[in-house]
């Protein structure tokens, strides 16, 4: 038994790519549709949302933006995140623009000898979020029908970032290579002129076209694995599994949450759909859960930022655990201020409080 366990064990991806290609076929129909629909959200919603951002920060590389920000904000972001002052870059963008925009900032940092090794793996993990757009537009107003609980969503998600930024400033504080690299920003990038213009512009596509067909390789994959999942019940079954944790927290039909929030960790947008169309009289239930959701990313996003940070030496896990972190604290800000009657307030007054964070 224990040579047939150690055996799996050697063999689990192996077995998991072999069920999916099982899948495809006999659920052939199925899955023809969702990935349709997963090539469709992708053309909709990501490339018009994230191709131009993709651009501009790859443009912005090349000048000497960021290491003017370092020096604005190093006494904020050393003290602290304990991280150099161009990681404000990195998180003010990842924060505009959402998933996953951030780490392949961070990464770049890396690969131009911004940061250390240390200070890559405490930046990815609070600088790569959801967007305003996604939050405020697709999940408030489409989802919730919402303006508010879009703009709670947004706040909350920002104020549980920073805090997980706070806590990752102590991963590995005492370690011996922790030191700010002394290399310059544009160490590896040529500075752009009006003769590279051109040049530097092609480059800044040719790597953003890379990255979204990446990002919609794994839209539509996901698509698709939800899909089988769905249709082999697997997802109902995951759903019963943790209906009776839900149940101590008083959730409402807890197997329907439960299927859910287990699509949601593995695909963000579909599980926050899920949950927007259950019929639950408690809404502030599916707004707390939608936040740790929003914060926690999804494995798909989770598997986006491991393929762009693969190309450098930061470390995946304390990614994972930072997303985790980020999960936990938004839904703890998002019940802080569900109980002080949050939507009683004017829309006004929480924007203006949104642009003051």
């Amino acid at each position: 038994m224990k040579f047939f366990v150690i055996r799996i064990k050697r063999n689990i991806i192996t077995i998991i790519f072999l069920l999916f290609t099982i899948g495809l076929v006999i659920f052939s129909k199925g899955n023809l549709s969702a990935a349709k629909s997963g090539l469709s959200l992708w053309a909709t919603a990501v490339v018009p949302s994230l191709f131009p951002f993709f651009i501009a920060t790859e443009l912005l590389g090349y000048t000497n933006l960021i290491p003017k920000l370092g020096k604005i904000f190093e006494k904020i972001m050393k003290p602290i995140f304990n991280v150099p002052g161009e990681g404000s870059y990195a998180f003010i963008m990842g924060l505009i623009s959402g998933y996953p925009v951030g780490a392949k900032i961070v990464s770049n940092f890396r690969q131009e000898g911004i940061c250390t090794k240390e200070e890559a793996e405490r930046l990815v993990s609070f600088t790569n979020n959801s967007g305003p757009l996604f939050i405020i537009g697709t999940v408030g107003c489409m989802l919730f029908g919402d303006t508010r609980t879009g703009v709670l969503l947004l706040l909350t998600h920002i104020l549980a970032c920073i805090s997980v930024g706070f806590v990752m400033s102590f991963w590995k504080k005492n370690s011996k290579n922790s030191h700010h690299c002394s290399k310059k920003i544009n160490s590896k990038k040529q500075a752009v002129t009006f003769s590279n213009l051109g040049e530097i512009i092609s480059t800044s596509i040719t790597n953003s076209i890379s990255t979204i067909l990446m990002i919609g390789g794994f839209v539509v994959i996901f698509s698709v694995v939800i899909s089988i999942l769905n249709q082999t019940h697997i997802t109902s079954f995951f759903g019963n599994a943790i209906s009776p944790i839900l149940q101590l927290f008083n959730i409402e039909n807890p197997s329907q949450v439960g299927s859910s929030i287990f699509s949601g960790i593995l695909e963000l947008t579909n599980g926050i759909s899920n949950l927007s169309n259950l019929h639950i009289k408690s809404l502030s239930q599916s707004i707390c859960i939608s936040s740790f959701l929003l914060g926690f990313g999804g494995l798909s996003v989770l598997l986006q930022v491991y393929s762009i940070i693969s190309k450098t030496d930061i470390s995946i896990f304390p990614y994972f655990i930072g997303k985790v972190l980020h999960g936990i604290f938004a839904i703890i800000y998002t019940g802080i201020l569900l109980s002080f009657d949050f939507f009683n307030l004017d829309l006004a007054l929480l924007t203006s409080i949104l642009h003051i964070c």
